[in-house]
């Protein structure tokens, strides 16, 4: 059977309303032989009362009352010397002389209530069997479960329609999206829903909204990188041109030194693109990384570049800290970082890099002497493919754009600043503590 909400609510709600009918009739059965014992043991009592004024010396047979015949009652009497005068079961083995007053005995396994009463040099003793007072209760209980069994069908269609017209809004939802375009991301009515449903519904509108950004940043990403490599792929099919069409070897070197130099700008950008698609749709790997340690790498693979520049790169005066991250990641944010202070700083520059605690908070520092960033500009910087008017530095214009995706993945804080030390940008990256987690 397949197993839907309302199939296992309806069996979840007849399970419980019968095991409810199941612990009530037992209480009842309970009730009932504790009553059947007082009821009872009232007819034996009335029973040996009525026969203590008869004679038994010729052992005629006691009057006893009709009802204690049909309640299975049994009567013996015994003289002065112990002597059984008297009993009214002939075929049947029943319990011996007693003491005074209600007792339990066991006969060929058969419990006995039995009740002794002296009287007039005689012992009247009275005994039933058990099971007719366990028999008594059963019935009643078995009367109070038999409604309820009646009631079961009637209770499990109820709950069949009363569950399934409280899902109706789950249904109608599940529709809804079932008959959706792919293309199709606007959010869910939310109208008109139970509270337990809405939830859900604002689940999925978070995750219609997320997707939908996503869709829209992968198709502006997709337009962006179309239009921008159609630029170099254009120049390189011009450079191949120049080089087929040139005369001299001269002129077939320059063209092929231009070509290799498209070349690498071409393969840099589809690197870059790639570096920026991964960490835009990858999941953060959380571990603990030393910053200074990294710094120290890269700054040791940028040093020849910043030397070909005639620069004074290097790191700072620094203080050990540590922080989680992607370990890969938070590498190729802090050396695009330099990359891009190297890059626009002019020859004979500075170019310094810092680590350290600002604000109480583990922080990257990339200081340098070129030309800054005009206040109006640092926003716009970190959008893809973007170029200042007038840069004459190589880039691609995605080296930003992939600082940024990183320092949202790692919950961190960018900041573009003048350099306090004069002309130049300070870049400042403060990520939260690794005991914040």
């Amino acid at each position: 059977m397949k197993q839907t909400i309302r199939t296992r609510l309806l069996l979840w709600l007849l399970s419980a309303v019968l095991a409810a009918g199941l612990s009530g009739a037992y209480t009842i059965y309970g009730t009932a032989l504790a009553g059947a014992h007082q009821v009872f043991d009232e007819q034996l009592q009335q029973t040996a009362l009525s026969l203590r004024d008869q004679s038994f010396e010729y052992a005629l047979p006691p009057q006893l009352p009709a009802t204690e015949t049909r309640n299975n009652v049994v009567v013996q009497v015994w003289n002065a010397t112990g002597v059984r005068v008297y009993f009214s079961e002939i075929y049947r083995e029943l319990p011996g002389l007693q003491r005074p007053g209600f007792s339990n005995v066991m006969v060929n396994k058969v419990a006995w209530r039995v009740l002794s009463l002296p009287s007039r040099g005689y012992v009247i003793q009275v005994a039933q069997p058990l099971a007719v007072r366990q028999q008594r209760a059963v019935g009643l209980a078995l009367q109070t479960l038999t409604p309820l069994a009646l009631m079961l069908p009637v209770l499990g269609a109820a709950i069949w329609l009363i569950v399934g017209a409280q899902l109706r809004p789950l249904d109608r939802i599940a529709e809804s999206v079932r008959q959706r375009q792919p293309e199709a991301l606007e959010p869910l009515s939310e109208a008109a829903l139970p509270e337990e449903i809405r939830p859900l519904v604002v689940a999925l509108n978070d995750l219609l909204a997320r997707l939908r950004a996503a869709l829209e940043a992968q198709q502006a990403f997709v337009a962006d990188a179309a239009h921008e490599l159609r630029t170099p792929l254009t120049a390189l099919r011009l450079q191949v041109q120049l080089a087929e069409q040139a005369d001299d070897a001269g002129e077939r070197t320059a063209a092929l030194a231009q070509l290799r130099g498209g070349i690498e700008r071409a393969a840099r950008m589809v690197e870059q693109l790639l570096d920026l698609a991964r960490h835009e749709a990858a999941p953060v790997v959380s571990e603990p990384v030393p910053l200074l340690a990294l710094a120290q790498d890269v700054v040791a693979d940028l040093t020849p570049l910043a030397d070909a520049r005639r620069q004074d790169f290097g790191l700072a005066e620094s203080t050990p800290v540590t922080v989680q991250g992607d370990p890969h990641a938070l590498r190729m944010l802090l050396r695009n970082l330099a990359d891009n202070a190297i890059r626009y700083t002019p020859e004979g520059g500075r170019v310094d890099v810092l680590v350290g605690e600002s604000k109480g908070m583990p922080c990257l520092t990339v200081s340098d002497t070129g030309p800054g960033i005009p206040a109006e500009d640092r926003d716009r910087v970190f959008g893809r493919f973007f170029r200042r008017t007038g840069s004459l530095a190589p880039g691609t214009g995605l080296g930003l754009a992939i600082v940024r995706t990183i320092v949202k993945n790692h919950r961190a804080i960018i900041s573009l600043d003048e350099n306090p030390g004069g002309t130049g940008l300070r870049v400042t990256v403060r990520f939260p503590s690794a005991a914040a987690g």
